[in-house]
């Protein structure tokens, strides 16, 4: 199947889950992971209906970027942010969902502070507990957020979660139950600057599953893009570590 047929595909999944939860298909906001995704494979995908690109490692994007910024598309990071990246990500970041610790809070600050400007980030809560992922656990998350509002550079919008890699429903279900959970509790307490938006969850492999539990924004890749057969073609080596490599995950 083509780009288009496999996005078109994917839009009809979005909808029936959606359904299957009395949303309509337009409150489900679609990033398309575009991991080692060439760019004229991207610009394919955007003029066939795709608004959003999902990059996850900074210099692929920057690279990316620098093709496609004409593009009538917005760009969000989606992987794991390194404090001395933060410079280069918000040349073209329109969103960060990966937000996991106040040391990079406090980094971005400062440097939109010098830029004069704010950014809509995510705060990403490791619901599943894997070692191997990154984020907060979710017992950290709420004072996390407490103190990442204290930068008034930072629209907190939601949160983002990777459930467990897993063919267990149920387990992968509890993980998305666990961030709606957070959210919930986020909400009713009312933070000072944090509007809650977005539950970032979900992937090719169970974002139906996740719009089920809540998910309003899902991350999808492999079902667009098709299998990545190249996986190193964007890395830079001084950016791939072995546990980014332990990290890594089908967007």
């Amino acid at each position: 199947m083509s780009i288009k047929e496999n996005l078109e595909q994917v839009k009809k999944n979005i909808a029936n889950a959606a359904a299957r939860v009395g949303k309509k298909p337009e409150e489900i906001i679609l990033v398309m992971a575009t991991k080692t995704v060439d760019p004229e494979r991207i610009r394919e995908a955007i003029k066939s209906g795709g608004r959003i690109i999902g990059e996850n490692k900074v210099q692929e994007a920057l690279k990316k970027y620098e093709v496609l910024k004409d593009e009538d598309a917005e760009w969000h990071f989606i992987g794991h942010l390194q404090t001395n990246k933060v410079k280069d990500v918000l040349k073209f970041a329109d969103m960060i969902h990966s937000v996991d610790r106040l040391s990079l809070a406090e980094k971005l600050d400062q440097r939109l502070q010098q830029e004069g400007r704010s950014l809509d980030i995510l705060v990403q809560v490791n619901t599943s507990h894997e070692e191997s992922k990154y984020g907060v656990a979710p017992e950290e998350a709420i004072s996390l957020i407490k103190q990442a509002s204290r930068y008034d550079t930072l629209k907190i919008h939601g949160l983002m979660t990777i459930g467990l890699f897993t063919k267990d429903e149920v387990k992968i279900r509890k993980c998305f139950k666990v961030l709606k959970e957070i959210y919930g509790v986020v909400v009713k307490e009312g933070i000072d600057r944090v509007h809650m938006k977005y539950l970032s969850m979900g992937m090719s492999g169970d974002y139906q599953i996740a719009i089920e539990e809540g998910a309003n924004m899902v991350r999808i890749g492999t079902a667009i893009f098709g299998a990545r057969n190249t996986p190193d073609a964007y890395y830079w080596p001084s950016e791939k570590t072995d546990a980014d490599r332990a990290k890594q995950s089908d967007f």
